[in-house]
């Protein structure tokens, strides 16, 4: 059984990505396109377009060609646009790193995708400097605020136009993000200007409510921030109002001042709207709607902020691999507990994980997808693409969903091992080879425990050969990773239980 969408199918027009998102820009003229809500800095929507001139044409001088890969390392600011425009008008391939990356996976990252530039912070500038050194390769640095001896972005902009260079919507790589999938290790993820432009198409016309400013809170280089608010928003003709890191109260203060009717936010930021006390000191007139995606979130806390505040709380579903939307809720169709129905142009089965046997209306099964919107694959690693998407178009989630009589999709459990730490994912088999790296440690499985907070934090069971206490673990496993995939829990045994092929059994572990 095949399931589509009950919006009409898109029309995808063959133009790069930049040209859709910004095309209607120069037109807007001064108004506000990107705030900087620490300090209200604006950057109007035709500085938008001309800094994006200058700094394609400031990179080309610097050889970067079509193909090559930049890399950005910086938290959310108005400048992140510009240089993501800036590479997508060269046909250059923008590669998004988590800013609470470690210098390891930093260097893991610049050498996997090839990058020959990274655009950076001058805090950043150190551990940037470090991963490089580590590689042995020169990558060039460009800091997006001043620092002494190195070119910064205003001083790379020059005032001509970048070179004309003709791009293949349906073959050229726009976006490299990184992502776990449904296999294990970071992968580079290629995406095409197709895949965004489709999938910018397939959220704008499931999202009928007026968008006069959003929350840039979540972070760009995440799918979910990049492609949902930032270049949603601008092509919407939204002011997306840019915040570096979550802070309630700032957020709280933001939703206040700026006319944001929709928020986009992850589960525990709901939480927090369901039962902090600080939410109460504010007057919260603009919003009607928080969006919530990159985790299921349950019905009991989407009734608890439905029954304290005004607003509604919908939901969506996705993934890097695609694009990252399938499922949407639309303005006035939320259902607790539901991710919405298929975005246009995009089909689904619910397959039985044991046999491949397609399940029907009120069945758990894996969810499949396929559409205009399907990753083109992981960068060199043909094996994992073909383990995510079959012969016949059909992405393989790793997630396992029921669908209603009215289509919409339920997130019910996942068969992949990824553990959800808040929108971020983390792969046990990272934790569980640096585990194997210390020399008291003979063994360990890792897997996600259910948090309050985090939704999902990670667990380590491990064997050891000498003595070593929990916190042991947790110091050795903290200094070589960001902070989100830091052991939580830790506890020990006498074996890892494992299959006869010699696969973690972690559901015997979870009980």
């Amino acid at each position: 059984m095949v399931f589509r969408s009950p919006f009409p199918p898109i029309d995808i027009p063959r133009v790069p990505l930049h040209d859709f998102v910004l095309g209607g820009a120069a037109a807007r003229g001064d108004a506000p396109a990107l705030i900087e809500g620490a300090t209200g800095r604006v950057l109007t929507y035709a500085h938008l377009v001309e800094q994006t001139r200058r700094f394609a044409a400031g990179l080309s001088r610097g050889g970067i060609r079509q193909g090559d890969v930049v890399a950005i390392w910086s938290p959310n600011s108005p400048e992140y646009a510009v240089v993501f425009h800036a590479v997508s008008r060269l046909g250059a391939i923008l590669t998004t790193i988590n800013p609470t990356y470690t210098v390891e996976e930093v260097a893991h990252q610049l050498k996997d995708a090839g990058a020959r530039m990274i655009v950076t912070t001058s805090a950043l500038l150190e551990k940037a400097q470090a991963a490089i050194a580590t590689l042995g390769v020169p990558i060039d640095v460009i800091t997006i605020d001043e620092v002494a001896g190195l070119p910064s972005l205003a001083s790379t902009m020059v005032d001509a136009d970048p070179p004309s260079v003709s791009i293949d919507p349906d073959r050229d790589i726009v976006m490299l993000p990184y992502s776990s999938g449904t296999t294990g290790l970071q992968k580079g993820v290629m995406l095409t200007h197709r895949n965004i432009v489709a999938n910018l198409l397939q959220i704008d016309l499931m999202e009928a409510s007026e968008i006069r400013a959003l929350l840039g809170v979540l972070p760009f280089f995440h799918i979910y921030g990049m492609v949902v608010i930032m270049n949603h928003g601008l092509m919407r003709g939204a002011a997306v109002v840019t915040l570096p890191r979550f802070d309630l109260e700032t957020v709280l203060r933001i939703l206040q001042d700026y006319p944001i009717g929709i928020a986009h936010v992850v589960p525990p930021v709901v939480i927090a709207f369901a039962k902090h006390p600080m939410i109460d000191r504010f007057t919260l007139s603009h919003l009607h709607t928080l969006f919530s995606g990159a985790a299921p979130l349950g019905c009991e806390i989407t009734n608890v902020v439905e029954a304290r505040l005004p607003i509604q709380v919908r939901q969506g579903y996705g993934m890097t691999e695609l694009s990252p939307v399938t499922h949407y809720t639309p303005l006035d169709g939320a259902r607790a507990g539901k991710v919405g129905v298929l975005a246009p142009s995009t089909e689904m089965r619910i397959v039985d994980p044991i046999t491949g046997a397609d399940l029907g209306l009120g069945e758990a099964g894996e969810v499949w997808i396929r559409g205009p919107q399907v990753m083109k694959g992981y960068l060199n690693n043909p094996q994992a693409t073909a383990l995510t998407i079959d012969a016949d178009g059909w992405l393989h989630t790793g997630d396992v969903g029921v669908v209603d009589a009215d289509g919409y999709l339920e997130v019910v459990d996942r068969l992949k091992e990824l553990i959800k730490v808040k929108a971020f994912q983390v792969a046990p088999a990272e934790l569980e080879a640096l585990l194997l790296k210390h020399p008291k440690i003979a063994d360990a499985a890792v897997f996600g425990v259910p948090d309050d907070e985090c939704g999902e934090v990670p667990k380590a069971v491990v064997v050891v050969r000498e003595p070593l206490t929990a916190d042991e673990v947790k110091a050795f496993v903290e200094g070589h990773v960001a902070t989100y995939k830091r052991l939580r829990h830790v506890a020990f045994a006498d074996a890892i239980p494992k299959s006869p092929s010699g696969k973690i059994l972690r559901r015997l572990l979870r009980t």
